[in-house]
């Protein structure tokens, strides 16, 4: 956690590879000794499981914040989720954040032997899934009682209106998606800066005056002295019909010098409001220097 008189910041690592208990109990500690705030599982078919995961991520470290992200809400019935969540807040000693989002991949469902509901039907769930925990968490007899009192803070990530909306309305932290408006179940793209900016300016105008922190998932990190050679690199890669301009301005690419990246990080929370940045579990190391910096300014 990096504070400089501004928002303060905060660096999690969303893991995303499986492996062996070992391996997961050796990551967890690097995630710590790296200087990470939170570390977070994601919720997709073929890596580890959310909860069996963060607990044994809880039993094996000693400051981290211990986060979903996100779980795909439509997959799981409220109550038994209440249950978990209570459960695993219990075991990691009031650590947990609760990510939920709506879920987007179509194949999931489907793997899943689930059908997949239109964008307003995971909405209507995952809004289901939100009051169901607060009611239940509310009534001072629900057993098994969350370590934090009315449960853990919640995240709420995506990008939609009617999810933002959501987001404003009931969660601490706000986790926006960096990515353009796409047809429902179609590969997520990158957003312009601009866009991204619309998406945070349409929830500080719902928010209305309520403080809540804002998260973005960064997609691409790279350290280096040569920023336009990356960014050319970075760009040839993408199917995105960002132009290299454009990609050059999104916060959702770190590219530079530790020093420039650093110095983007703190222009990403001056524009947009971001204050808690995520990256993938292959950029642990890569942004460690970074952050180490920000923490030593």
């Amino acid at each position: 956690m990096v504070s400089d008189g501004e928002k303060t910041f905060r660096f999690g690592v969303n893991m995303v590879r499986p492996g062996s208990r070992d391996e997961w109990i050796a990551k967890c500690r690097r995630v710590e000794e790296l200087g990470y705030d939170v570390l977070s599982v994601a919720d997709h078919l073929g890596i580890a499981p959310p909860f069996p995961a963060l607990v044994l991520a809880g039993a094996v470290t000693e400051r981290v914040r211990l986060n979903t992200f996100v779980l795909n809400a439509p997959f799981y019935n409220p109550a038994l989720l209440a249950r978990d969540v209570a459960g695993t807040d219990q075991f990691v000693s009031g650590r947990l954040e609760l990510g939920l989002g709506a879920g987007y991949v179509k194949e999931e469902f489907e793997a899943a032997g689930m059908p997949f509901p239109g964008a307003g039907a995971r909405v209507d769930h995952l809004e289901l899934v939100i009051k169901e925990l607060q009611r239940l968490y509310a009534d001072p007899e629900y057993a098994p009682q969350p370590a934090q009192s009315g449960g853990p803070p919640l995240m709420i990530g995506g990008r939609g209106d009617r999810l933002l909306s959501l987001a404003a309305e009931h969660a601490a932290t706000i986790a926006f998606s960096g990515t353009a408006k796409v047809r429902d179940g179609a590969p997520p793209m990158l957003a312009t800066a601009d866009a991204v900016e619309e998406r945070t300016r349409f929830v500080i105008e719902r928010l209305a005056g309520r403080e809540a922190e804002f998260n973005l998932l960064v997609q691409f990190v790279q350290i280096t002295d040569d920023r336009e050679g990356a960014l050319r690199e970075i760009h040839a890669r993408l199917s995105d019909t960002l132009t290299l301009d454009e990609l050059a301005e999104v916060p959702t690419v770190l590219v530079g010098t530790v020093e420039e990246i650093a110095d983007q990080l703190v222009a990403h929370r001056a524009r947009f409001g971001f204050s808690y940045f995520t990256v993938l579990e292959p950029n642990l190391e890569v942004l460690a220097p970074v952050v180490d910096l920000l923490c030593r300014r």
